[in-house]
């Protein structure tokens, strides 16, 4: 029996080494060459099979799909720009709140630290705090407490521009790779990095980052033996947080994965839940506002003893009940940047997959070394290889301006200026390749913003108390995968 016992083992090793081990384990051998993988007396190429993404922290996996993008209800803005289109989006993920006051705090505390001798970078990242300031109200107690006092450390940020937002994206990609790779001792904190020493994912993977290695290095297989630094093909580094597109934000928000039976939407939402009204119809919550947001002329919190929403300007993060992906607020508390530059008529140049404008295409900078570029706060320098901004947005044919001069002259550059009118006679324009989405509605805006399909736009240098953020990450592999 025992001998038994023992053929059958050796059976079943015989096996894994000539076919590889299971799903999410190390391969031994190539399928297609026969060599043997992971094998120092064989070259030494790795390959490590089986990769399941998890979410960083704070974040949600929102899977992916098609839906109608666009407005669901009257343009009583007469802005005709948003016609309803099928698109599809990716599956990805996004933070469960919008990022708070404690986050942005966290973010130039860090700054700080690191850089304690340049006040240009803290000074840049520094919230606007007079968005709060208004002629006509009293609002000095929010322009002193809202960013640092304790009180409000649970509440979204406002006051900061896209650009700032764009900036905090990277560094928290920064720090979640930073924290990944201590974690698995494949790099030793550095709590006296400063200068261009500092640690970024981009220069940690292109070998211009030195820092301390870790205790448990990974052995490098090849020929020269001794350790390695992590690269692409091991699994650990994330992919960058950014802003999410606006396709993505009115996916997640409208949570249509609640709404569905087989491929078929059972009811197209206005809002991040079912039904055309703000208030809530279960039995244990009836008449509860489901947003934070303006009721009526005047009326944005409620009559005492009985405030309902209870805020007067935004609320804690976690406030009302989340959409159907668990996502909290995507209606109502602050509207939220979005990745896109804004143009009328996007709907009329949409992709259908992954619907994105102002895609910019970069490459790292190289000294006449060969070496890669890093500036003084150690980022790698990239030079624009080519900016589709205004692609398929600048033929004369589309000109909106007051005057026939530009479409008359075939030699003029198409600009965007020139596209919209900046600056033609009387006709002003706000559009602009630095003009951006946002979505959402605020605390302080009529019901008719808390559409997801709703969308305004604004210069991305400028800030307002009622536009905030969260971040999104790219889902890498299977979207069927059940380890998100």
């Amino acid at each position: 029996m025992k001998l038994n016992i023992f053929i059958y083992l050796v059976l079943c090793l015989l096996i894994t080494s000539s076919c590889g081990m299971i799903k999410g384990k190390k391969k031994s051998v190539s399928s297609t060459t026969g060599w043997s993988y992971n094998n120092p007396k064989n070259g030494g190429f790795e390959y490590r099979s089986g990769y399941s993404q998890t979410a960083g922290p704070g974040l949600v996996y929102i899977m992916g799909g098609t839906f109608t993008m666009g407005r669901v209800q009257q343009d009583v803005m007469f802005e005709n720009n948003n016609t309803p289109r099928r698109v599809t989006v990716a599956s990805f993920y996004m933070d469960e709140t919008e990022v708070r006051n404690v986050d942005w705090r966290e973010y130039l505390y860090w700054l700080q630290r690191v850089y304690p001798n340049d006040r240009d970078v803290y000074k840049a990242a520094l919230p606007d705090t007079l968005v709060w300031r208004n002629e006509l109200s009293y609002n000095e107690p929010y322009l002193e407490n809202y960013l640092r006092h304790a009180a409000y450390s649970e509440y979204p940020v406002v006051g900061v521009s896209w650009v700032q937002v764009d900036k905090y994206c990277s560094w928290r990609t920064d720090r979640a790779n930073e924290q990944i790779l201590i974690e698995n001792q494949k790099l030793e904190p550095d709590l006296a990095q400063t200068g261009d020493k500092v640690f970024t994912s981009d220069g940690y993977l292109n070998g211009v980052y030195e820092g301390v290695e870790g205790k448990k290095p990974l052995k490098n297989l090849s020929k020269d033996g001794g350790t390695r630094r992590v690269n692409m093909s091991d699994g650990y580094i994330k992919p960058r947080y950014r802003l999410p597109t606006e396709a993505e934000w009115e996916y997640a928000a409208l949570g249509l994965s609640g709404n569905t039976e087989d491929e078929v939407v059972l009811e197209r939402r206005i809002y991040p839940w079912n039904g055309n009204q703000i208030r809530n119809s279960k039995k244990k919550h009836k008449g509860q506002m489901l947003a934070n947001n303006v009721r009526g002329r005047g009326d944005y919190m409620g009559v005492a003893g009985y405030l309902n929403d209870g805020y007067e300007i935004t609320a804690p993060v976690q406030s009302f009940q989340p959409n159907d992906y668990g996502l909290y607020c995507m209606a109502g508390n602050v509207n939220e940047w979005v990745q896109d530059v804004y143009r009328p008529t996007s709907f009329g140049v949409v992709n259908e997959f992954q619907p994105l404008r102002g895609n910019v295409y970069t490459n790292f900078r190289r000294g006449s070394d060969g070496k890669m570029v890093k500036n003084k706060y150690g980022e790698l320098v990239k030079d624009t290889v080519a900016n589709y901004t205004n692609f398929k947005d600048g033929d004369p044919q589309s000109v909106i301006a007051e005057s026939d001069d530009w479409k008359n002259n075939p030699e003029a550059s198409s600009t965007t200026g020139q596209m919209y009118g900046t600056g033609t006679g009387n006709f002003i324009s706000r559009i602009s390749d630095h003009t951006r989405v946002y979505k959402g509605g605020s605390w302080k805006d009529r019901t008719y913003w808390l559409s997801p399909g709703a969308r305004r736009y604004m210069d991305e240098r400028k800030s307002t108390n009622d536009i905030g953020f969260r971040c999104a990450v790219t889902h890498l592999g299977d979207s069927n995968s059940k380890s998100k």
